[in-house]
């Protein structure tokens, strides 16, 4: 099957991370995998974005996990820069000194997406798991300091999206040049605890409309981006612009993924840069090629004008949800299966439930 071109790398270096978020998009199994998973050495990834370059990605996200973890990171943005890549580093900021940045705004670090819980301390560092909001506060003066482009995200979900005007006023005090207001995304640990971070419709419309307003009222000076949930959306979002089309998601140890979720799909078999080289994996691969195209689709997505659109939702999604993942995704209005999300919703509205977050085998208190 002909594959288009990737234009973006997501490098997920390690799952190593200080914080413990809710909705953190590390696997369930996370314990377990740990300690059969041995990350790419410093080689292994400087390889993997020589052939990322080959195959024609232009830009390259340093995630995690908690991409700091990792020693060699500014040899693998020197590395990237050499390449002509584009070299955005995702992180939490913990932890992260003014010496460490300026080594990596040296080696040809170009811009900085940053995150952060909530609009103070008490309420953001509840959600991170640890006291981090001071520090991240420093991270950010740290990076407009140095003159780097600096993206704030703030994953929205029902303690925070009520808040949305104080978290864009915040991105105005911090100099950002994006605010990035990102409904969670229900797989993972986000699922698992789906009943206590799911907005309501109420508070979605809400958010979405002050959204739309900062957005008008900041254009050209900073850049406003809501992502809406799937589960309040009529139609699904393109997931990373369609199954392997465009993105191209290395775990840390070099599992190459149409997206980060992927590998919870169990009957898909993916491989490895220890084993294939990225661009023969990307080409042609039984993992990256599963979903690629329209084949594999049932009504009502075969029949649907959308198609092409939004290319049948969310894989993942469609699998956590129904255990099917070629099922038509349950977000969308049109599914047989919606009322998976319907029920969801519901919940979302009974403000007396008692809600509480999961992590990692462990409680902590929530509203």
């Amino acid at each position: 099957m002909d594959a288009a071109r990737p234009y973006t790398l997501i490098a997920e270096l390690t799952y190593r991370c200080p914080l413990g978020c809710p909705y953190c998009s590390n696997p369930l199994d996370l314990r377990a995998r740990s300690r059969a998973t041995t990350e790419l050495t410093t080689d292994e990834w400087c390889r993997a974005f020589e052939d990322a370059a080959s195959l024609g990605v232009m830009q390259l996200h340093l995630t995690g996990g908690e991409p700091l973890a990792r020693k060699d990171l500014e040899a693998l943005v020197a590395k990237a820069r050499a390449l002509d890549l584009y070299v955005n580093l995702i992180t939490s900021g913990v932890p992260l000194t003014r010496e460490r940045l300026t080594r990596l705004a040296q080696a040809g670090l170009d811009a900085i997406q940053l995150s952060v819980q909530d609009v103070d301390a008490a309420r953001s560092d509840r959600i991170a798991g640890i006291a981090c909001f001071d520090e991240k506060m420093e991270v950010a003066a740290l990076v407009r300091e140095l003159g780097l482009p600096l993206t704030l995200n703030v994953v929205l979900h029902r303690d925070n999206i009520d808040r949305v005007p104080e978290i864009v006023a915040m991105g105005e005090r911090l100099g950002a040049h994006r605010v990035e207001l990102a409904n969670v995304q229900y797989l993972g640990w986000a699922l698992a605890n789906r009943d206590a971070l799911l907005p309501s419709e109420a508070q979605i419309a809400k958010a979405r409309a002050a959204a739309a307003e900062a957005k008008a009222r900041l254009e050209g000076k900073i850049e406003v981006l809501f992502v809406l949930a799937d589960h309040y959306a009529t139609y699904p979002r393109a997931c990373m612009d369609g199954w392997a089309r465009r993105f191209v998601h290395m775990i840390p140890d070099g599992t190459v993924l149409p997206c980060h979720a992927a590998m919870s799909i169990p009957q898909l078999v993916f491989e490895s840069v220890r084993d294939r080289s990225l661009v023969d994996i990307w080409r042609d691969s039984p993992g990256m090629n599963a979903f690629r195209g329209d084949a594999w689709m049932s009504d009502p997505c075969r029949s649907c004008s959308r198609k092409s659109i939004d290319f049948g939702g969310c894989r993942c999604q469609a699998f956590a949800l129904t255990g099917d993942a070629s099922a038509t995704d349950p977000a969308c209005s049109l599914s047989p299966l919606h009322e998976m999300v319907e029920e969801a919703r519901a919940v979302a509205a009974d403000d007396s439930r008692a809600r509480r977050y999961l992590y990692r085998g462990r409680e902590n208190g929530s509203k």
